[in-house]
């Protein structure tokens, strides 16, 4: 690292995070070169890189002399990014726009340290610092941040084009996203700024989709042709349907919004969650290129920040993976309460790419206010699948069911959470874990071990009667306000008393909701092999063990004949079709 390049840690020769540059630094001086000396330096670089400002076009040609290859070039609308093979080095363009000024050395310093300072949040290992470029005078002529260069081929949408973006890269996303979301700064927004947000949106679609035909007919169709997933001729229609049903969510959704703020949940988060500002760095997927320009942009509920990747992982076809990113989030925080509003931030974060993409000749990818829409039909009313094709375009979304209701019944090791996850990937239910809440009362985290607290140990631990009847009242909660937001439950729980089914299903039928029963079975040999190895690789929420697993086969109490009736019965030692499993429950 350079000794006049911002490292962000506090120290000898460094500053602290987020304060000023250093006037003067003993880094090599970066001359603006004459005009005769630009023209030769530019001579001899690439022709993208030599139309850039004279003082970048001095740092490429440095860059190619350190390296001994001139660096690529990529280019954003507010940013052109150096790559030297080692490195990023990303300026900002001198711009001025209605959402950004970078017009002045000072004000892109000042961007620099902000964009350094807030993504070392979640990517400490990739933002390296921040480097002032000098004239041959001393004088500070721009800012640079440097990135650790990544690999090709390692953000979020290549790694899904690629087949490499699997469960468990996601699991470790929710987790991180999780704790991001807890340990990030208070926010502070309107309580209707989710409403003013969206309808924004719509303001500038429908503006973009006028300037488009007021260029023409010629023009508007080479652009439909270029970029088809950006434009509908019937996309007037669509913006006044999507607005009449923002109007009225937001309205249904203002008391939520309201009891949000009021909690405190708002969070200064990400801001531009979606795929492509996902990286694969040291085995993780980690977020990066947060919103740095504009604080109020990114003060968000969290389950808003949240449903940008999602989103996005359904427009892409991985429904299953922005599912999963959900449950895992879920059950890392624990804010269920979110979940009613995250219908309407997916609908709104359809809304910014499908902006994007409308602005992007050429841009492509998938029709987002087709998903936008489809999103909105899917809340109107019952569905017969989990996977609803837009009216306005070609491909399926897999969307979340309508409300109901399923709850496991089986001994330990009998396979129910890893069943109940594939039902979540397949429906976008909401999964209810018991072993996860239940240590969630008591403080703890879902791998955590609770014979290990010896304030728990003396109170008699987390598994007494009183503990079960306080973990079952959580789930049961829990469940009713999911089902009243109109979203599919799945309660991962062993329920081997009647009572505790009897419970759940009494949550469904008051609020006239299907309610069944998925009772999974192994033989014992296989259940007693399962917890054996579970424990042998520790992390899983679940602390039964054969002992527990004997208790339970001593006093559980059977499904009875009306429960049978509609129970999905499964054995877990077999193959199992989750597939058809899922059209069951979706079509009950």
């Amino acid at each position: 690292m350079d000794d006049n390049e911002s490292s962000g840690t506090a120290g000898p020769g460094h500053r602290p995070p987020g304060a000023a540059l250093p006037a003067s630094a003993g880094a090599p001086a970066i001359d603006t070169p004459s005009a005769a000396d630009a023209g030769r330096i530019a001579d001899e670089l690439p022709a993208d890189l030599a139309c850039l400002p004279p003082h970048i076009v001095a740092f490429a040609a440095e860059l190619a002399r350190r390296h001994g290859l001139p660096p690529r070039l990529l280019e954003t609308h507010i940013s052109w990014l150096l790559l030297d093979g080692d490195c990023a080095w990303k300026l900002k363009k001198p711009l001025r726009l209605p959402f950004l000024d970078a017009s002045t050395p000072a004000l892109r310093e000042r961007l620099c340290a902000e964009e350094l300072r807030l993504n070392r949040r979640f990517a400490p290992a990739l933002y390296l610092g921040v480097r002032p470029l000098r004239d041959a005078g001393g004088a500070v002529v721009d800012h640079a941040v440097r990135l650790r260069q990544f690999p090709a081929g390692a953000l979020g949408g290549e790694l899904l084009m690629a087949g490499r973006l699997d469960g468990a890269l996601i699991d470790g996303l929710a987790v991180t996203l999780a704790d991001f979301h807890r340990d990030a700064a208070p926010a502070s927004a309107p309580a209707d700024a989710p409403r003013v947000a969206a309808l924004a949106l719509l303001d500038q679609l429908a503006a973009a989709e006028a300037a488009a035909a007021e260029a023409g007919t010629t023009a508007a169709a080479k652009a439909a042709d270029a970029n088809p997933a950006g434009h509908d001729d019937r996309d007037g229609d669509r913006l006044a349907a999507l607005r009449a049903w923002l109007i009225r969510e937001a309205a249904r959704l203002a008391p939520l919004w309201i009891r949000r703020r009021a909690e405190g949940r708002l969070r200064d988060c990400h801001g531009d969650l979606h795929l492509a500002n996902l990286v694969l760095l040291d085995g993780r997927l980690l977020p990066f290129d947060c919103i740095e320009f504009d604080p109020a942009l990114r003060a968000l509920d969290p389950i808003a920040d949240l449903a940008f990747p999602v989103m996005d992982l359904i427009a892409r076809g991985r429904a299953d993976l922005g599912w999963r990113l959900l449950d895992g989030w879920l059950a890392r925080g624990g804010d269920f309460a979110g979940v009613a509003a995250l219908r309407f931030h997916l609908v709104e974060r359809a809304l910014v790419r499908a902006l994007v993409a409308r602005l992007t000749p050429g841009g492509g990818g998938p029709d987002y206010l087709a998903l936008a829409e489809a999103l909105t039909r899917a809340a109107a009313g019952p569905m017969a699948g989990a996977a609803v094709a837009s009216a306005a375009a070609t491909p399926a979304f897999a969307l979340p069911a309508d409300a109901r209701l399923l709850v496991t019944h089986g001994l330990s090791g009998s396979g129910k959470s890893r069943l109940a996850l594939q039902l979540v990937e397949r429906t976008g239910a909401i999964r209810l874990r018991s072993d996860v809440e239940r240590k969630r009362l008591f403080g703890l985290a879902a791998d955590a071990r609770s014979q290990a607290s010896a304030a728990l140990a003396a109170a008699g631990g987390i598994y007494t009667p009183d503990a079960t009847r306080a973990t079952f009242d959580r789930l049961g909660a829990l469940a009713g306000g999911l089902l009243d937001a109109g979203w599919p439950v799945v309660i991962d729980a062993a329920c081997l008393r009647r009572a505790e089914r009897d419970a759940f299903r009494a949550i469904a039928v008051a609020r006239g909701l299907p309610s069944l029963i998925l009772d999974c079975d192994a033989d014992p040999a296989v259940l007693r092999e399962r917890i054996a190895m579970r424990a042998a690789a520790g992390g899983d929420p679940s602390e039964a063990d054969a002992a527990v697993l004997a208790r339970q086969q001593a006093t559980r109490e059977p499904l009875g004949a009306d429960e049978a009736a509609r129970a999905i019965r499964v054995d877990t030692g077999a193959p199992v079709d989750a597939d058809a499993i899922a059209r069951v429950w979706l079509a009950a």
